[in-house]
């Protein structure tokens, strides 16, 4: 069962305000025959992300930030294909590399990718990131606390911890996409209002196997979840009633192995949303119409 909550009440309400209303609801699922409770969104980066919400519980508890990171790859690869951007040639971005999700993002993208620039507060801690990094077999890789930074990026992954927006319209190069992966959002709603050169995605929608019915209105169209909720799905279907992803560390074998499962039951990238809607194919041709020619004949010069 996938725990809902309204995010601006959520934001506003002291943590044990929130722990109880959460563990409340878990409790009426565990009466109901339960037997794990998914979190995501906003209810999984509330205090310890799930720690506390899974002591006060019988059944287990996942966040379900393993596979979101797991689709966010899946959206920004797919969504980089429809513009034109070959990633063995392309520079990739993540902002809030320093943290854990932000590490492992890094660590997927580094196969296949000519450059990443990790963005973060602390150089200490990039600098173990980047080193990380680079043995996952990225050639390119470098650090950076400035924002500016991403000028130079053709995909970005934004994931930090900030309470407010922290990307602006001017940060972006023409014809990037941006995946916020970040609750709440990294990147300014400026971006799409001014930015019609730059698709910005919220990691992906995932399609649900067999002829799913939710009786619940996500403003997805049918048969499609977001990640989170996809997570406790496939831990169900393997009957891996367990605290798969919990608390604020995130491996990269989680990553790995959730996507293995997910692939094993038919789930897969439906498609891609932005602030609240899904993005359509004739919106991403749009974008493209608007792509700086200097960047367009660079990329034509990649394949």
């Amino acid at each position: 069962m996938a725990c809902p909550f309204t995010p601006q009440r959520m934001l506003s309400l002291p943590p044990q305000t929130v722990y109880r209303k959460i563990v409340q609801t878990g409790k009426l699922a565990q009466k109901h025959g339960a037997k794990i409770l998914g979190l995501g969104a906003f209810t999984s980066v509330v205090g310890d992300a799930g720690i506390t919400i899974a002591q006060q519980l019988d059944i287990p508890v996942t966040t379900g930030d393993s596979y979101t990171v797991a689709v966010a790859i899946d959206a920004v690869k797919a969504a980089a294909q429809r513009l034109d951007i070959r990633l063995s040639r392309a520079t990739a971005a993540v902002v809030g590399a320093a943290g854990a999700i932000g590490n492992v993002c890094a660590q997927l993208l580094a196969p296949d990718v000519a450059e990443i620039i990790l963005i973060g507060r602390s150089e200490n801690r990039l600098n173990e990131v980047k080193y990380l990094v680079e043995r996952a077999g990225c050639p390119a890789v470098h650090i950076d606390t400035r924002m500016d930074a991403l000028k130079k990026a053709d995909v970005v992954i934004t994931v930090s911890s900030a309470v407010d927006s922290i990307i602006e319209p001017e940060h972006l190069k023409s014809g990037a996409v941006v995946c916020d992966v970040a609750r709440p959002r990294d990147v300014s709603r400026r971006v799409v209002e001014q930015r019609n050169d730059v698709l910005v995605i919220e990691g992906g929608m995932v399609a649900v196997p067999g002829e799913v019915q939710f009786n619940f209105n996500f403003g997805f169209p049918p048969r499609m979840a977001f990640a989170c909720m996809a997570e406790t799905m496939i831990l169900a279907l393997e009957r891996r009633y367990e605290n798969f992803t919990l608390g604020k560390e995130i491996s990269l074998a989680q990553v790995q192995e959730i996507a293995a499962l997910a692939k094993k039951h038919g789930f897969r990238l439906g498609g891609f949303r932005s602030f609240e809607r899904p993005v359509t194919s004739e919106a991403i041709d749009i974008i493209k119409q608007h792509i700086d020619p200097s960047i367009l004949t660079q990329r034509n010069g990649w394949r």
